[in-house]
């Protein structure tokens, strides 16, 4: 499985958010390769969910990949639940 950590610049915040999906990845035993991109590259990447905020998620509509959002990057709680509610749709 393949996701996407997704900001707008595809710097800093999508680095922090790929290290808590990884973290939530490991808790959930899943196997994954996950990486952090900005929102133009993540709509021309093969992805099977990607992860990002409300505002972005506009951007990557017709997307193959199951789009998940979370309002705190920083919370591996809300990515969890996010995530999880994505696996099992």
């Amino acid at each position: 499985m393949k996701i996407l950590a997704v900001c707008g610049l595809g710097q800093g915040t999508s680095l922090i958010l790929r290290m808590n999906v990884e973290n939530v990845v490991k808790e959930l035993e899943l196997e994954a390769d996950v990486e952090h991109t900005d929102v133009s590259s993540a709509s021309g990447m093969p992805a099977d969910y990607i992860i990002t905020s409300a505002e972005l998620a506009e951007s990557l509509t017709g997307h193959e990949g199951t789009v998940v959002i979370v309002n705190n990057y920083f919370d591996t709680n809300e990515i969890k639940a996010a995530l999880s509610e994505a696996l099992h749709s």
